[in-house]
């Protein structure tokens, strides 16, 4: 596997992960009784799909630019 692909699968997982957390916010949230720290758990999730989806969205203008400096461009 290689490591633009291994990013693209961490991604897909943190995605998963992200609305689970969400989902579970939501709901304790929901409570008579409501636990506020747990409004901060999708937040890590969150910070990491942010920079995986970065890496992700220069990926194709990372290559372009790559092949035009390799001579190879438009």
């Amino acid at each position: 596997m290689s490591w633009n692909s291994g990013i693209r699968q961490a991604h897909r997982w943190l995605s998963m992960i992200f609305t689970v957390s969400v989902i579970a916010t939501f709901i304790a949230l929901a409570l008579e009784r409501p636990v506020v720290w747990v409004s901060y758990v999708p937040l890590l999730p969150l910070a990491l799909l942010l920079i995986t989806g970065l890496y992700l969205f220069v990926l194709p203008y990372a290559a372009k630019w790559r092949g035009r400096r390799r001579g190879g461009g438009d």
